[in-house]
C-alpha cells in the first residue's frame, strides 16, 4: 500500500501530519514523505525529532514551504506524488468565525487547489481529513468543511474511472490534540486551579486518539475506490467526566457555550443512514450520485445500517466512565502531573 510509495500531507506539522509521518516511519518502507506547510520553524522542529527518532529514514522525509491557497507552489510539491494526505486546515472555531474570509480561502479555496493540483499531477489517492462539525453545521468552520467534503466526494467524477481517486476520513476532537480540551485542563490543573471551566454541562464528545485517526487513514488509502467517507467507531465520555476524571476534587463551572459550539459531535445524520455501511470497526458513508455505481465501488463485508439511524456522541451505546478515562489519559501522559494526581497516576496504572 505505501511501500515504495511517495506521499505529501498538507498541514504535515500539526498533530496529524506528525503522528502521521511517524507511524509511516515505523511501519512502512516509503520512497518519500513530503511535508507541505507554511511555517518553517515547525518544520525545523519536525526535521530535528524525526532525525533522532528515525536516522536511519529521516532522509526520506522532505520539507516544503508551501499553503494550501497558492495552487502553483501545490502543483509543484504534487510532481511524482502517488498519495496525498489533506490535513491543512483553520481549525479553530471562533478564528473562523471571526476571520470568515481567511477561513474560507484555507478550507474551501485551498481544497478545490488540492483537488486541481492532484488532478493535473495524476496523484493516484486523495484522503482529506473531515471534521464532526461539517454535519449539520452552526458555525463556519463547519460549513467550510462541508464545502470541502462536497469538493473531494464530487472530485471523482472529475477524474473519471481511471483517474485519481478522492475519498474523506471524518473524526472529532482528537483526545490530547491542539483542539482538545484536555491540554487546557492540564495546564491549569498543574498551575493550581481546581476549578474548571465547562461551556455547557450536557455536553459530551467521541473518544479517538491521533493513533486511531492515522490508522483510519491507512485503511482508506488502502481500500478506497473514491467517494467514500469513513468514520470509526469510537466511545463517548461527557465533559464533566473528562474534568473529574483529571481532578478527583474538581469544581465544574458551567461558563455557556461558545460560540458556534455544538452540545454532541454527530458523525452520521439520519438522512445519511440512506447510503451507510457498517463495518466491523468503522462506518462509511457512500455517495449519492448518478455515477456512483455500487455494484462496482461498493467495499465487500459492509451492511446497510437501518434507515434513520444517528451516530451521534450524545446516543452512542459505548460510553468511558471516569476511571476509564484517566486509565486513557495516563497511557496518553496527558494527567496532571502535581501533588496527590502522581498518587492517582500511580495507582491507575
Amino acid at each position: 500500500m505505501i511501500n515504495g510509495k511517495t506521499l505529501l500531507v498538507t498541514g504535515g506539522t500539526g498533530s496529524f501530519g506528525r503522528k502521521f509521518t511517524e507511524m509511516v516511519l515505523e511501519s512502512y518502507d516509503p520512497k518519500k514523505i513530503i511535508i507541505y506547510s507554511r511555517d518553517e520553524f515547525k518544520q525545523d522542529i519536525m526535521r530535528k525529532e524525526l532525525t533522532i527518532k528515525y536516522p536511519n529514514k529521516v532522509k526520506r522525509v522532505r520539507f516544503f514551504i508551501g499553503d494550501v491557497r497558492d495552487k502553483d507552489r501545490l502543483k509543484r510539491a504534487f510532481k511524482d506524488v502517488d498519495y496525498v494526505v489533506h490535513a491543512a486546515a483553520m481549525k479553530q472555531v471562533p478564528a473562523c468565525e471571526y476571520n470568515p474570509f481567511e477561513a474560507i480561502k484555507t478550507n474551501i479555496h485551498g481544497a478545490q487547489n488540492v483537488v486541481d493540483a492532484a488532478l493535473d499531477a495524476d496523484v493516484k489517492k486523495v484522503v482529506a481529513l473531515s471534521t464532526d462539525k461539517a454535519v449539520n453545521p452552526i458555525n463556519l468552520y463547519g460549513g467550510t468543511k462541508l464545502v470541502s467534503d462536497k469538493l473531494f466526494i464530487s472530485a471523482n467524477a472529475y477524474s473519471g474511472g481511471k483517474g485519481t481517486r478522492f475519498s474523506v476520513v471524518r473524526y472529532g476532537n482528537v483526545a490530547g490534540s491542539r483542539g482538545s480540551v484536555i491540554p487546557y485542563f492540564k495546564k491549569l490543573i498543574e498551575e493550581g486551579y481546581n476549578k474548571l471551566p465547562i461551556t455547557d454541562f450536557r455536553m459530551t464528545r467521541f473518544w479517538i486518539t491521533l493513533e486511531q485517526g492515522v490508522e483510519l487513514v491507512f485503511k482508506a488509502l488502502k481500500e478506497l475506490n473514491g467517494g467514500e467517507t469513513y468514520i470509526s467507531k469510537i466511545p463517548s465520555f461527557k465533559i464533566v467526566d473528562l474534568a473529574k476524571a483529571m481532578l478527583s476534587n474538581v469544581i465544574l463551572d458551567e461558563v455557556g457555550i461558545r460560540e458556534g459550539e455544538k452540545l454532541h459531535e454527530v458523525m452520521i445524520t439520519k438522512d445519511d443512514s440512506r447510503t451507510t455501511y457498517e463495518y466491523e470497526n468503522h462506518y462509511i458513508i457512500y455517495p449519492h450520485y448518478d455515477w456512483w455505481n455500487s455494484k462496482k465501488y461498493l467495499i465487500p463485508g459492509g451492511k446497510l445500517i437501518d434507515e434513520g439511524f444517528e451516530y451521534s456522541s450524545g446516543t452512542n451505546k459505548d460510553w468511558l466512565n471516569v476511571n476509564q478515562i484517566r486509565k486513557m489519559l495516563v497511557q496518553l501522559n496527558m494527567m496532571p502531573v502535581v501533588g496527590d494526581y502522581i498518587k492517582e497516576i500511580a495507582v491507575s496504572k
